[in-house]
């Protein structure tokens, strides 16, 4: 159908300051992070659930693909239009309906930026802990979508584990708008639909609201930077750190030449005298004392440099202990910018992957990750959440080179391979999408599952018969 009609169609449904087919905003919702291009026909600007469930209606009677986009943070091709379609924008569709601190829940609209959700339950004393490194502008319908983490993983998890239930809109003749899941902190409903949506990268069905746990913010976090000059002895910390009775509220990973320029993209004139490990610890104020001595003393016995510490979450931010961490991934840009700067007609693709292994096995895997460095020539930047076993491994490559672009395919499915061979897995919280497709089946084929992703096909055409809703992502 051309753009045209289905801009007139959907304006008459919803009204038409909701809907542009102008083709300079059609370009921008066509792109992603990695620079894919897609085809958006026209971009709807959904207010409330209604407007949703007629564009789909509409959408499903004409044959027409639906892309559902938050931010479009993604970093797996999740959102991109890759079939031209409709991109739903929920940007609009922002408010916090409800906050309920006695049910331990908020009802917020997908386009809420997880940041500006935070600032509101912040100031009653709350929090919702799922945190990406792309809070300030990532939504909580991105974060629903791609089933997202973040730094506080350690102690929080992810997205799976903090969302109750969902308001929907399925792709039938009519938009059928349900509701999934529950508004209490214990619910069986038979099968966990609400489970199943969280991750399912908008191809099952549209989050028009959330219920969301929220839990108190912790009364204060005692916060540790250090440098290690040995990788070993920066995980015997780590593993020193999670066996002595301490659920740590972050622990973060920067490797020396990444955490290097790092600080230096930001300005930064700090002595990175090895490996950066960041730990926070939640504790009472009264232990503060305690824990900070406790932890020093810990960095220290495992040749722990440059320790700084702080004894409070403000007092790190203060500081600026968050900074380098922070911008790992302008460090990764821009280290790739640096190696191609004089290389004429470049065109750097940054590839951010997002495995994880179990943390018993961290050393291996970045043992691993070296050898596929020299194995295959490009300069690795690493860092990630150590936490919970999830690494950051990035590399950049010239597209134009047809050569390099094959080495840099060798390396993903060699960093496939590794994760796999650690007992790990090939995405964490980034999302499959159309990326990483290939490395799932061969990630359940290394696991004698391969029935499990013909079920994840039965179950994408019951929810969506049509393959109308973000088609060729996931399965």
């Amino acid at each position: 159908m051309e753009k045209d009609k289905i801009v007139r169609d959907i304006s008459k449904l919803i009204g038409k300051d909701k809907v542009s087919g102008d083709e300079a905003l059609l370009s921008i919702y066509s792109k992603d992070p990695l620079g894919n291009v897609g085809k958006a026909l026209a971009v709807v600007f959904p207010e409330e659930s209604k407007d949703v469930s007629r564009v789909v209606s509409y959408a499903y009677k004409n044959d027409i693909k639906i892309y559902a986009q938050g931010s479009s943070t993604s970093l797996a091709g999740s959102s991109l239009p890759k079939e031209p379609g409709i991109v739903i924008s929920f940007e609009r569709m922002k408010k916090v309906l409800e906050v309920s601190l006695v049910n331990s829940y908020v009802l917020v609209e997908p386009g809420i930026r997880i940041d500006d959700l935070n600032l509101e339950l912040g100031s009653k004393g709350y929090m919702f802990p799922v945190d990406p490194a792309s809070s300030s502008v990532a939504t909580v319908g991105g974060a629903i979508n791609s089933g997202a983490g973040g730094m506080r993983g350690a102690k929080y998890g992810t997205m799976r584990d903090w969302v109750l239930g969902l308001e929907i809109v399925l792709p039938d003749e009519n938009g059928t708008i349900a509701f999934a899941g529950c508004k209490t902190l214990k619910c069986r409903q038979g099968y966990d639909l609400v489970r199943l949506i969280v991750g399912s990268e908008g191809t099952l069905a549209l989050v028009t609201k959330a219920y969301l746990k929220i839990t108190p913010l912790p009364e204060t976090v005692i916060v540790a930077l250090a440098f290690f000059p040995r990788l070993e002895n920066l995980m015997e910390a780590v593993v020193d750190i999670k066996s002595q009775r301490v659920q740590p509220y972050i622990l973060e990973f920067l490797e020396k030449r990444t955490a290097e320029v790092a600080a230096k993209s930001i300005g930064r004139s700090i002595n990175i005298d090895g490996h950066m490990l960041l730990a926070g610890i939640d504790v009472n104020r009264e232990a503060v004392d305690r824990y900070v001595e406790w932890i020093e003393k810990l960095l220290k016995e495992h040749g722990g440099k440059g320790i700084q510490t702080a004894r409070s979450w403000q007092e790190a931010e203060e500081r600026g202990l968050f900074d380098i961490r922070r911008s790992l991934f302008v460090a990764q840009s821009k280290m790739a910018r640096e190696i191609y700067k004089n290389v004429n007609n470049a065109k750097i693709m940054l590839l951010i992957e997002d495995i994880a292994v179990p943390p018993s096995r961290l050393i291996e895997a970045v043992k691993g990750l070296k050898e596929l460095e020299k194995k295959h020539g490009f300069v690795t930047m690493l860092g990630g959440h150590v936490g919970d076993g999830n690494l950051h491994p990035s590399i950049g490559f010239n597209m134009l080179d047809p050569e390099e672009t094959k080495r840099a395919e060798r390396w993903f499915e060699d960093l496939v391979d590794l994760a796999i061979s650690l007992d790990g897995t090939v995405s964490s919280e980034h999302g499959i999408g159309i990326t990483k497709k290939e490395a799932l089946r061969r990630e359940l084929e290394a696991r004698g599952s391969l029935k499990l992703l013909e079920i994840m096909k039965d179950i994408k055409k019951v929810f969506d018969p049509k393959n109308i809703l973000n088609p060729g992502k996931v399965v």
